[in-house]
C-alpha cells in the first residue's frame, strides 16, 4: 500500500469533493477500494450495530444508467433556486465560489456514468422513524467520510453527493438493493488528476463558534 506523504491535518483540510480532476480513463484497482472500505469499517455506528452494506459499481452498463440517472437530477438541481451556483450571488466574495462548483456540479452531471468506481454505502433499516433521525444517519455517514479519507491518501478522488437519490428506487431496482435497505450517498470514486489539493475557504471560525450559549 502506497499512500501520499500526508499528515492527519493535511488528510481532513485537504479531501475535497472532487469532480472535474477525475481521471476517467485509468482503472482503479480492486483491491485499492476494498483497502479504502476496510478502513471506513471501523467507524463508528450506534450501538456499535454495524447495520451498513456497501455497494461498488464497476460494471459499464450500470455506471451508465446510474450516470444517465444521475444526469436527470442534476438537471433538475441546476434549474432550482438552491443549486450551488445561485446562491450568494449578491455576495462578491462567494459569488465566483459558487458558480465554480455549480459547474463542476454540472460536468460531473454529464460524466458520472464515466467514473470507473461508484461506491454506495447503505443502511439496513426497514422504517425511517419520525422525528429525530441523527442515529439511524449517523450510523453510515461517518463511515463514507472515512471512505473518502482513506480513498484521498491513496491518491484517489470522490466527490460526496445525494442527488441519485431522486430515482433511489429505480437504482435500488438496478442493482438488485432489498427494499429494507436504504441508499445513502453516492461516492464517485477515480485517480486524480494530480494530487496537489488545498484547504477550501471557509467561514471564519469566530462567526459560527458559539461557546456555551448562543
Amino acid at each position: 500500500m502506497t499512500t501520499l506523504d500526508l499528515t492527519p491535518d493535511e488528510l481532513l483540510t485537504t479531501t475535497r469533493t472532487v469532480r472535474k480532476r477525475l481521471d476517467l480513463e485509468r482503472p482503479v484497482p480492486p483491491e485499492l477500494i476494498r483497502e479504502c472500505i476496510e478502513i471506513a469499517l471501523q467507524a463508528p455506528s450506534g450501538s456499535n450495530r454495524q447495520a451498513w452494506h456497501w455497494l461498488v459499481v464497476t460494471d459499464p452498463d450500470k455506471r451508465t444508467q446510474i450516470g444517465e440517472y444521475y444526469r436527470q437530477a442534476v438537471a433538475a438541481y441546476l434549474e432550482s433556486s438552491g443549486a450551488a451556483g445561485r446562491l450568494y450571488a449578491d455576495d462578491p466574495d462567494r459569488a465566483p465560489v459558487q458558480q465554480r462548483v455549480g459547474s463542476s456540479v454540472a460536468y460531473l452531471g454529464e460524466r458520472m456514468g464515466q467514473v470507473p468506481v461508484l461506491a454506495i454505502p447503505c443502511l439496513t433499516a426497514k422504517n425511517l422513524p419520525a422525528g429525530n433521525q441523527a442515529g439511524l444517519w449517523g450510523s453510515i455517514l461517518p463511515s463514507a467520510w472515512s471512505y473518502m479519507l482513506a480513498a484521498r491518501a491513496r491518491g484517489l478522488g470522490t466527490a460526496w453527493t445525494t442527488l441519485h437519490l431522486k430515482y433511489e428506487t429505480e437504482i435500488s431496482t438496478l442493482l438488485g438493493i432489498p427494499e429494507e435497505v436504504r441508499q445513502t450517498v453516492l461516492i464517485p470514486t477515480a485517480y486524480t488528476i494530480g494530487t496537489d489539493f488545498k484547504p477550501a475557504k471557509r467561514q471564519p471560525l469566530d462567526e459560527v463558534l458559539h461557546v456555551d450559549s448562543w
